[in-house]
């Protein structure tokens, strides 16, 4: 299979020492992928069938409301940029935003990745701050950025925290982004649907890490149980809100999780993701040839693979679609990509 749009797919600028923040969360980036480069990616993403990533930056819960945080987010987004428009029909990025508490400067940082660098999308991690100091995405502080992104009917990568836990983690082998942070995505995902914050700004898809981590399986839980709790919303318009999230395939599409997902949601909702540089591609290869294998196995496989891998991405990011047309005018990819979305 050749063509795929990968939605999760992170860069690591100079500036952020992988190796070191790996270690401090119980995980280990593959050797051959640091330092990064796009040459990097476009040699990985050639072997894998990968026609196009969406880059974008590990999600981050530390930080603080300061002129040096905005000018490194700033920095980070030019540089991405220039990554996009060497390449431009092999990436997109979804910018980074300065420590969410800084609203004024998170909503300065929205104008100038739309409006001046052409950012694809926002990408936003599930909480900010650390101990009694963190909030959850969807807080109430940060109303006026979802109603700005509502606004502008941006597209969302909403990506989990390596929060310490308790123990901090239960083994060597179970690090924070194996058993945490998927937990992490379910919690803000729950969180926007409970608060209604989901169901008040409806104009923002948002793509949830991982295939939401634990959501499909803890969804009708938060339906019941929150509702009894006190959310006034009904268990039918809780289930309905998760379901209207779109979910990414990355490190998890094995065959009773994309099960689950079938039962859960429409396939239009899937998006193909493959975690790399922070993976080896042998490791991502390992998921893609389970999402192969579980489409292929019936009838109907073809056309729901092929609306995964990258029909979905280029119907929601029409910039990037444009971007990899303008870059093949002409030329046998361009017409490949004609024939992918049936033209």
């Amino acid at each position: 299979m050749a063509g795929f749009i990968d939605l999760h797919h992170h860069f690591f600028p100079q500036d952020l020492d992988k190796a070191n923040a790996s270690a401090q969360v119980g995980w280990r980036t593959p050797e051959e992928n640091l330092p990064w480069t796009p040459e990097l990616s476009i040699k990985a993403m050639g072997s894998a069938g990968i026609q196009a990533a969406v880059l974008s930056f590990p999600a981050s819960a530390s930080g603080q409301v300061s002129a040096e945080n905005r000018v490194l987010a700033r920095s980070r987004n030019d540089y991405v940029a220039a990554v996009c428009r060497k390449y431009p029909d092999r990436f997109g990025f979804f910018a980074t935003l300065p420590f969410l508490d800084d609203v004024r400067g998170v909503l300065d940082e929205i104008t100038y990745a739309f409006d001046v660098i052409g950012a694809d999308g926002i990408s936003v991690s599930s909480s900010y701050g650390e101990g009694a100091t963190a909030a959850y995405v969807g807080h109430d502080k940060y109303d006026s950025i979802w109603a700005e992104l509502d606004r502008r009917k941006a597209v969302v990568f909403l990506h989990g925290n390596a929060l310490p836990s308790s123990v901090p983690w239960p083994h060597p082998t179970l690090g924070l982004p194996i058993s945490e942070v998927p937990n992490e995505t379910f919690k803000a995902a729950a969180h926007l649907v409970v608060t209604g914050r989901k169901r008040r700004y409806p104009n923002i898809k948002i793509i949830l890490a991982h295939l939401g981590g634990s959501t499909p399986f803890l969804a009708s839980r938060v339906a019941v149980l929150s509702h009894y709790m006190g959310c006034e919303l009904t268990p039918e318009q809780i289930l309905d809100d998760f379901k209207s999230f779109y979910y990414d395939t990355a490190l998890s599409a094995w065959g009773p999780n994309l099960i689950a997902m079938d039962n859960f949601v429409s396939h239009t909702q899937i998006l193909f993701g493959t975690d790399f540089p922070a993976v080896s591609t042998e490791m991502s290869n390992w998921y893609t040839h389970q999402l192969e294998h579980h489409y292929g196995a019936d009838c109907s496989g073809n056309e729901k693979l092929q609306a995964i891998g990258w029909r979905n991405a280029l119907d929601m990011f029409p910039q990037l679609r444009e971007r990899i047309f303008a870059a093949n005018n002409g030329t046998e990819g361009a017409r490949r990509l004609q024939c992918m979305l049936r033209l």
